[in-house]
């Protein structure tokens, strides 16, 4: 008979599941603001959407979990299109008891890796390196510190042994030795912890501190205490552990990022001229050969093309524009989109819903709010054009209103393809412009003119001949 085949041994080894746990609940209290700490800006967005970002890149969002407390429903909302998760912390009583208020919903996880909500330079590849140095020491415990060269105020990192990854405590700054503050390899307040050794020691913490608060930091001693594993790994670049309690921390932060975002496009191709003279925000993406000048903002979602020109003190707001498009110098652009070789400026003023067609000339203090302009129209000067919708080849002469608010509505203005609008017309809404015609300079048009014809409402002038003799004579009586 065959010998009975062995069965085989079935791995009982599966995949660890990770969640992230983002502190987001503080009051910034340092910061001076009425305003969520994690929903102060540096580089176009709240500091929580970059850490939320980089998260997401190591693990899914439903397994991240913002713990929120100051403000929450406004950071929810803020965060509520990323798909992640939200734990309440009401009232704060430190990131230990932050923690503690997540037991449940982290019950489900083999290991969570902790970020702080308000340290936004933190990439993603570090957290994952984190993550797997982590796993490698098989550890309960997995401090990410940073080698700075002036560690005051800081918690510092003290080792069993020079070269040993294993950590004996954290030892904040108040209640260091001398030596201990010689130290320069710093606490980031990121961690990765095992949960069942966290969650079987974290009721151990106390409150036995000035601010009555239960930290993380004091897990580092309690596990190392219980015999339980910490371990501690280095950032590469401390900067990225950098937090932001101050404006002034804040304002650095900032700095940092939009260097680096400049660098970032110059590498792409982008002339940037005076790269510190300029703010533009990280999700902005610019075009080969483009060429911005000094002093100029672009903010938001802005999408520039190839090979266009943006002049000094220029402010561009959620746009999209075109390949070789010119922009001269002031302009204000929000929320609209301009086609390829348009030019603009200088001091033009787009509001929001704006859309210029290809090769769309509009210039000096032209205003614009939810306005179509088709291919090759031109409107250059001292002109307002709200609710319109202009043809192509149509030329606005200078001063032309579209008067779109009758005190209660907005109404629409349509002027058709090869139009010619005189200057300081009045057009008023609704009202359209025929294919072709032609509005006389000075008329307040209240009716349809239709294509082709010539539209022309106005005085008729008169001439007094003598008058300013006459008038001359008269005021020498009246003073004799």
């Amino acid at each position: 008979m065959p010998k009975p085949r062995k069965t085989p041994k079935v791995s009982t080894e599966t995949t660890p599941r990770f969640a992230i746990a983002i502190m987001a609940a503080g009051k910034g209290t340092r910061l001076k603001s009425r305003h969520p700490k994690v929903l102060h800006q540096v580089g176009g967005k709240p500091m929580l959407a970059y850490v939320v970002a980089a998260a997401s890149r190591v693990v899914p969002p439903g397994g991240i979990y913002a713990i929120i407390g100051h403000e929450a429903e406004r950071v929810r909302e803020a965060d509520s299109s990323m798909g992640i998760n939200f734990v309440l912390q009401a009232p704060q009583h430190g990131t230990g008891h932050a923690l503690m208020v997540a037991r449940e919903a982290l019950a489900g996880y083999d290991h969570v890796i902790v970020l702080s909500g308000d340290v936004p330079l933190i990439w993603w590849q570090t957290i994952a390196k984190l993550r797997d140095f982590h796993l490698e020491q098989k550890a309960a415990m997995t401090i990410l510190t940073a080698e700075v060269p002036d560690p005051q105020g800081y918690g510092r990192i003290v080792r069993r042994r020079a070269a040993s990854a294993e950590v004996r405590a954290i030892v904040e700054e108040k209640k260091a030795t001398a030596a201990e503050r010689e130290l320069r390899e710093i606490n980031s307040g990121i961690y990765v912890f095992a949960v069942k050794p966290l969650y079987h020691y974290i009721d151990r913490l106390s409150t036995d501190n000035p601010h009555k608060e239960y930290y993380l930091t004091d897990m580092a001693a309690l596990l190392v205490k219980a015999g339980e594993r910490v371990v501690a790994t280095a950032a590469g670049d401390a900067h990225e552990v950098l937090g932001s309690n101050t404006r002034a921390e804040l304002a650095a932060l900032d700095v940092r990022l939009r260097a680096w975002k400049c660098s970032e496009l110059m590498q792409q191709g982008v002339t940037i001229y005076y790269p510190h003279t300029c703010v533009i925000d990280m999700e902005v993406e610019i075009g080969a050969d483009t060429v911005i000048e000094p002093y100029v903002q672009l903010l938001g979602r802005t999408r520039l093309g190839a090979d266009c020109r943006v002049q000094s003190y220029s402010v561009i707001s959620d746009a999209e524009i075109g390949d070789g498009v010119l922009i001269r110098p002031g302009c204000m652009i929000e929320a609209s989109r301009i086609r390829s070789r348009a030019q603009l400026g200088p001091y033009t003023h787009l509001r929001p819903g704006c859309d210029l067609a290809e090769e769309v000339h509009m210039g000096n203090f032209v205003e614009a709010k939810k306005t179509r302009l088709g291919r090759g129209s031109k409107a250059n000067h001292l002109t307002y054009l709200g609710d319109a919708v202009v043809g192509e080849k149509v030329n606005v002469g200078a001063g032309t209103i579209t008067c779109n608010y009758d005190g209660q509505r907005k109404h629409q203005t349509i002027i058709e393809d090869g139009a010619f609008i005189g200057s300081d017309a009045t057009l008023v809404a609704p009202v359209r412009i025929g294919k072709g015609a032609y509005v006389a300079a000075g008329s307040s048009i209240t009716e349809d003119v239709p294509a082709g014809a010539l539209g022309i409402a106005r005085g008729r002038q008169a001439n007094k001949e003598g008058w300013v003799k006459h008038r001359a004579e008269a005021g020498k009586k009246e003073s004799s």
